[in-house]
């Protein structure tokens, strides 16, 4: 008989012995934990340190979020009229340069001013640019819309004045003072001033601008049969900008009533591959866009406003050249100017990339110009792939060239206004029409 015969087993645990009958080896309570590996330690660090920065910064935005709120939501159950009009606010956010998606201005008024305004009912109108200029040229007409209607050349249809709810063009200026405007980024800063200036100097005559541009482009001889070969070449297109012509007696310019406060909402879009470290920041930074936003939305809920700073240097003439270089001036014509720094340097080359695109379309244009009148007046027959394809008309290259065209200038202009280089439009009579919204006193609870 062997020595180990001998010898009892050990006696096994109560748990062991349960874990015998459940199919549950009881080998694995004699398992020792160890350390994860250099590498699952690192990867665990990197992957929760990530998480805890993400979860942190989320929660710090629904915290300040919910802090704006709370401060502004009783105004929203104040007791109303049957016909009260509630406080409507006009945004402009107009397309970030150098941004395909032209709604990221608008986007970042929806996720951070918009929840402060709802919160307090203040109804609001977007109002986004898809191109560079757009915003300029909606104020700019609106603006001279409106004083048609004051001066008396326009009239609203008689069955407007039967609605309760109609106003006279005075009583909607003045519904339109207690509104306001947000203007989101520099950029549209920029080109809501430039169309300020245009809608209270330019005449009041209504412009078709695409009939205009249609009747040039019908004179410039690029659809002229080419039968004098010493037909000068037409000059390119220069976009400028410029005061409008002035006559020998010019009339006297109108005066500028107080205009909405304007609540000025700093904004930037970060774009390009070199951006990525400053994106990544601002993935893990968030609450810093939530509490500018609802800090802008709280001052436009509260009302609270100071005169607009204004340059200080009063011999500016009124109709400045708006291209120069920026005024070194500290006033709020300044507001956000560092954000133009980030602005892409390829946009710079847009003048030249677009005089490029130009010359290149109309090299091409000469050849399908000929192909269309030679198919048209049956001087040649069609090749096989143009009977498959047939190549476009005349009509349908008239109609091309002034698309292109009218994107073209349209870029050049709404750069040329927004460019870095390029000073904010001003006027010496907004000095006493424009206001701004500023931080509320301790202890403010409601409008002015």
């Amino acid at each position: 008989m062997n020595a180990t015969e001998g010898v009892s087993a050990a006696p096994t645990s109560g748990v062991k012995t349960i874990l015998r009958y459940t199919g549950i080896p009881p080998s694995w309570l004699d398992k020792r934990p160890k350390l994860p590996s250099r590498n699952w330690l690192i990867f665990l660090s990197v992957t929760s340190s990530v998480a805890g920065l993400y979860i942190y910064d989320r929660q710090q935005c629904k915290a300040i979020r919910k802090s704006y709120v709370e401060k502004v939501k009783d105004l929203s159950d104040e007791p109303v009229g049957s016909l009260y009009r509630p406080r409507k606010v006009i945004v402009y956010g107009g397309k970030w340069p150098g941004d395909e998606d032209h709604d990221q201005t608008l986007k970042y008024f929806r996720k951070y001013v918009k929840p402060i305004l709802v919160a307090a009912a203040v109804d609001y109108e977007m109002i986004g640019g898809k191109r560079l200029g757009d915003i300029a040229n909606r104020v700019a007409d609106d603006i001279k819309s409106q004083r048609r209607l004051e001066a008396g050349l326009d009239a609203r249809p008689e069955v407007y004045k039967e609605l309760p709810t109609y106003q006279t063009p005075l009583e909607e200026r003045l519904s339109q003072n207690e509104g306001g405007i947000a203007i989101i980024g520099r950029p549209t800063f920029k080109e809501f001033m430039t169309g300020l200036k245009r809608g209270w100097t330019e005449p009041l005559d209504k412009v078709d601008r695409d009939e205009i541009l249609a009747q040039e482009l019908e004179n410039d001889g690029r659809f002229d049969e080419e039968d004098d070969l010493e037909r000068p070449e037409p000059k390119p297109f220069e976009p400028l900008i410029e005061p409008p012509s002035v006559s020998p007696t010019p009339s006297p310019l109108p005066q500028i009533p107080p205009l909405p406060p304007l609540l000025l909402v700093p904004f930037t879009d970060i774009l390009g591959f070199t951006k990525i470290p400053l994106m990544i920041w601002n993935f893990f930074n968030q609450r810093n866009d939530v509490r500018t936003g609802a800090e802008a939305g709280y001052k436009l809920v509260l009302g609270q406003t100071r005169p607009f700073a204004a340059p200080s240097n009063t011999s500016e003439p009124l109709f400045s050249d708006i291209t120069s270089s920026s005024s070194e001036l500290t006033s709020d014509l300044d507001f956000d100017k560092e954000c133009e720094t980030h602005f892409r340097k390829s946009l710079l080359k847009l003048p030249a990339e677009n005089a490029k695109a130009r010359e290149k379309y109309y090299a091409e244009l000469k050849i399908k110009l000929e192909t269309a009148r030679a198919l048209a007046r049956g001087t040649r027959e069609p090749t096989k792939d143009e009977a498959q394809n047939p190549p476009p008309t005349e009509v349908e290259l008239r109609a091309e060239r002034m698309k292109k065209e009218k994107r073209w200038r349209g870029d050049l202009e709404g750069w040329q206004i927004i460019a870095p280089a390029t000073k904010v439009a001003w006027d010496s009579r907004f000095r006493d029409a424009l206001s701004v919204y500023v931080d509320p006193p301790p202890g403010s609870t409601g409008l002015n």
